[in-house]
């Protein structure tokens, strides 16, 4: 088919209707630059903050040095400081959280969520490089990605959590505060959402992301439709555990979710033994891995906007 012939079918579709993106639609890129960026974001967070565990004042800088790094790509962000009950008592926590407002009216809100606390008590030279650094940094290049791509037709929020991880074992007062305060804050202001997408530890070298059991169907066939359209068919599995993390909050509550995660973060294939040790080092993720994730997630967002390929 020569060159006039191909343009003369494309503008028939789109007087008929058949394509659906108009010229003006957003759609979001993820690129190899994203991903380097995002290296670098992740390697520098570790070597400033590290530790962050939650409720301590190391929590609270990497909460301002979020802020900062996501401010340096053209996107404003804000520290969301919340008091909470712990088993150490009441203490302060941060969150950090980007808005994007849509272009519909009442538009509900897609929410991306990484945490960037580390859990206490690992051993000396602990990084949390891919559990929690990876994600984290992932989510700075995603704000910076979606700024370029203009307005999109739903709110979109990046939300990065503090206390994810617990002080001493999962309780209704120890882990996920962050989540849950957000959450709060979407009931209080009466927020509808339309999709929460947990992204955690997407940063190993060795990249398979397995979405647990719980979760959304219809975001978990969108992940695997997001995934093939990306070119990154084989990288998704769904497993049969039911997974802890932020994105259950949400999920609990009757609001659509999934999560995005590597639990198989080890030494060979299958195994999880890198997870909260002294492993989980930077030399243990990748810049590559972080592109196939950031790309995973622009398609997904881009599909949920109705603008994927």
């Amino acid at each position: 088919m020569g060159l006039l012939t191909r343009l003369f079918v494309v503008a028939a579709a789109v007087v008929a209707g058949a394509v659906c993106m108009t010229a003006s639609a957003a759609v979001v890129k993820f690129t190899s630059d994203d991903a380097k960026n995002a290296f670098s974001t992740a390697a520098e967070f570790v070597r400033e903050c590290t530790p962050r565990d939650a409720g301590t004042i190391r929590g609270r800088l990497a909460a301002n040095w979020i802020m900062d790094r996501v401010s340096r790509t053209g996107v404003d962000a804000m520290v969301d400081s919340f008091r909470a009950d712990s088993p150490r008592g009441m203490r302060q926590f941060a969150n950090v959280v980007v808005e994007f407002k849509g272009t519909k009216p009442n538009a509900p809100w897609i929410v991306l969520i990484s945490h960037f606390d580390t859990p206490p008590n690992i051993g000396k030279g602990f990084e949390g490089a891919n559990d929690g650094a990876s994600t984290t940094a992932l989510l700075i290049a995603l704000a910076g990605a979606i700024r370029r791509a203009g307005p999109l037709p739903d709110n979109i929020m990046l939300l990065w959590t503090d206390a994810e991880e617990c002080m001493v074992s999962y309780a209704d007062n120890d882990g996920f505060q962050g989540a849950k305060h957000a959450l709060k804050g979407f009931r209080d202001r009466r927020r509808a959402v339309k999709a929460a997408i947990g992204l955690d530890m997407l940063g190993d070298r060795d990249l398979h992301i397995q979405m647990p059991a719980n979760g959304t169907v219809k975001l978990q066939n969108a992940v695997f439709e997001a995934a093939k359209r990306a070119g990154l068919e084989g990288l998704v599995s769904l497993g049969k555990d039911v997974v802890k993390d932020d994105f259950a909050v949400f999920y609990d509550a009757g609001c659509p979710a999934v999560n995005l995660i590597d639990f198989h973060f080890g030494s060979a294939p299958g195994r999880n033994d890198y997870w909260h040790t002294v492993e989980d080092k930077m030399d243990k993720i990748s810049e590559e891995s972080l592109l196939k994730s950031g790309m995973l997630v622009v398609e997904l967002l881009n599909m949920l906007e109705g603008n994927g390929k």
